[in-house]
């Protein structure tokens, strides 16, 4: 069953990678149309509060996963489930595993030509059976949109890797989808040149601590160092602020559930004596009546006994040999 989680107004996907990357190959057998999966960072939330396109393009993903352990933190500790991290270079490896496994095309598209051109001899030394149906350098301007949009189609693939950064790859992956006709298309910003062998990834120990963001900085400090501060110390806060909020909110709604129960409870405890207090009373007059003669009795009791009465006070007073009629 399909289960939503959401952060900072961005609704993830609660799965694993296996699960993730099943889910793709599923839509590549059953549907031509494309669907866009989105591996979202503390660094994409950050980002879509002050891109209108960004935001629209992420929204309308088919599938959104958590891309880093920051983000995972956060929507555990505000009370939802995130059975674990979903990176895009993780993802996309299985899903050239599950391509190479079930006969599915792939297209490259993105990073410097040298990178893109080792990516494709790294994947077919990797997965013999891979079919490959074709690569392109990301560098490339608005008047090559249409020819590339195009060349992609006409290849027939049935993954698209998109190796560019954000947002550009989101919003261009949006803008183009019903023409790309391409039944998954994954945004991998920097993988190509991870698993290209150009960039060393973090070791597992960095992965597992959501220090991965720290190992990059350390492999490029000039480049990156100012992004990382702004970017971590903003999503710390912003991250902070709904987790406090939900929190709160999560306790005042468990207090006001408590106190519905509480009055339930305790009308149902007005209800049980009121009526102890009414089968006590009958109880009572009922004593009463067979141990106080001179006590209120029922008016079909009353009527009764004053009908003997009168009846023994004419049979008093009748002259002898006279029969009284009842």
């Amino acid at each position: 069953m399909k289960q939503n989680v959401s952060l900072l107004g961005v609704e993830f996907d609660a799965v694993t990678l296996d699960q993730a990357a099943q889910r793709c190959v599923d839509i590549c057998r059953r549907s031509n149309n494309s669907h866009i999966v989105m591996t979202i960072n503390a660094s994409h939330l950050c980002m879509m509060r002050r891109d209108a396109e960004l935001a629209h393009a992420c929204s309308a993903a088919d599938m959104t996963v958590a891309d880093g352990m920051p983000v995972v933190w956060a929507i555990r500790a505000s009370g939802q489930h995130m059975p674990e991290r979903v990176a895009g270079i993780d993802l996309m490896e299985g899903l050239l595993r599950a391509a190479a496994s079930n006969g599915l095309c792939v297209y490259f598209l993105g990073a410097h030509q040298d990178v893109v051109e080792k990516l494709v001899r790294v994947c077919e030394a990797r997965f013999p059976q891979l079919k490959i149906a074709g690569f392109r350098n990301g560098y490339f301007g608005p008047d090559e949109h249409d020819v590339i949009v195009d060349e992609i189609r006409a290849s027939g693939a049935h993954i698209l890797f998109i190796g560019l950064p954000s947002p550009f790859k989101e919003v261009w992956s949006e803008r183009y989808r019903e023409r790309l006709q391409v039944p998954v298309i994954l945004g991998v910003g920097g993988s190509f040149d991870v698993l290209a062998g150009f960039i060393k990834r973090a070791p597992r120990l960095f992965q597992s601590l959501g220090l991965e963001w720290f190992w990059r900085l350390m492999m490029e400090p000039r480049k990156l160092w100012r992004r990382y501060l702004s970017t971590n110390s903003e999503f710390i806060w912003l991250a902070l602020r709904e987790v406090v909020a939900r929190r709160a909110y999560a306790v005042r709604r468990e207090s006001a559930l408590a106190g519905s129960a509480n009055a339930v409870r305790r009308d149902n405890r007005i209800v049980v004596s009121e009526r102890r207090m009414a089968d006590r009373r009958i109880l009572v007059r009922r004593r009463s009546n067979v141990r106080n003669p001179q006590a209120p009795i029922p008016d079909r009791r009353r009527g009764i006994e004053r009908r003997v009465s009168e009846r023994r006070a004419r049979t008093a007073n009748a002259p002898k040999g006279i029969e009284v009629s009842a």
